[in-house]
């Protein structure tokens, strides 16, 4: 480990010793609506656990079905679902989706960003040199490409992809894969809407897919209120009521 990268999971752990970082303080907006955007080798069901809570404290949720076929395709898939929005709106993603509202949460009708075990790229930056400083999960291992898109084994998916979840779960998971283009990954935004709206981040301390020192480095540079959470990669399944705390938390609304 570099001496920078030490200083910076130091800094970290004291800022933090009970789980719970406050970096900012936004000053939250009432908001009406959430939409949920999900990531990479996934659908909308695996925001399944969460949207029922969210529901029952009275916000208007939509999970947003991201084609993942190109980054285009999915700032578009999530800009038709907020346009659909009738007043203040939360914007929450999941993994590579965090690349999809960084882009689009400059939006006037977006209050707050939800980043859970997301990537959240700065404008133009070549995210995938950035992630190289900090160790690659295990789960990447199981890519299998083909013409193009990619997928997670099974043994990938199901060890290091959706640890922590339970195994019917898991399969039932695995079995709504999502082709992704291997083309997403590399793919840069013109926007970082982070540095104008506040920002929310769940940290998966046990996370095999993105290293969890770096969901703590992004969570810190986007000055972001953060949960560490004792789980996998898919949080959202395994914790969905920590989660949807967060989530109610970024819209105003008291937690559950």
């Amino acid at each position: 480990m570099s001496l920078w990268r030490s200083l910076f999971v130091a800094a970290s752990l004291l800022a933090a010793p009970l789980g719970l970082a406050h970096a900012q303080t936004p000053a939250t907006v009432k908001a009406k609506n959430v939409v949920l955007v999900h990531g990479a080798w996934a659908d909308g069901s695996s925001w399944s656990e969460v949207i029922p809570i969210l529901q029952a404290a009275g916000l208007h949720v939509t999970a947003v079905q991201n084609p993942l076929s190109s980054l285009a395709d999915s700032v578009e898939a999530t800009q038709r679902a907020l346009a659909e929005q009738d007043g203040p709106t939360v914007l929450v993603a999941h993994s590579w989706g965090g690349t999809v509202i960084s882009q689009i949460g400059t939006d006037p009708k977006v209050t707050g960003l939800v980043y859970v075990a997301a990537r959240a790229p700065d404008a133009n930056e070549d995210f995938v040199a950035l992630s190289k400083q900090f160790p690659t999960g295990p789960a990447r291992a199981g890519i299998v490409e083909r013409d193009g898109t990619t997928k997670l084994s099974e043994e990938a998916f199901l060890k290091y992809f959706a640890n922590g979840v339970k195994p019917e779960q898991a399969r039932e998971l695995y079995a709504v894969q999502w082709p992704t283009a291997a083309s997403i990954f590399a793919g840069r935004t013109t926007e970082a809407a982070w540095h104008s709206k506040p920002s929310w981040y769940a940290v998966s301390k046990n996370d095999y897919t993105i290293n969890p020192d770096f969901e703590r480095f992004l969570a810190k540079r986007m000055n972001a209120t953060t949960i560490e959470l004792d789980a996998g990669h898919l949080s959202l399944v395994s914790h969905p009521k920590e989660v949807a705390n967060l989530i109610l938390d970024a819209a105003g609304y008291p937690r559950s």
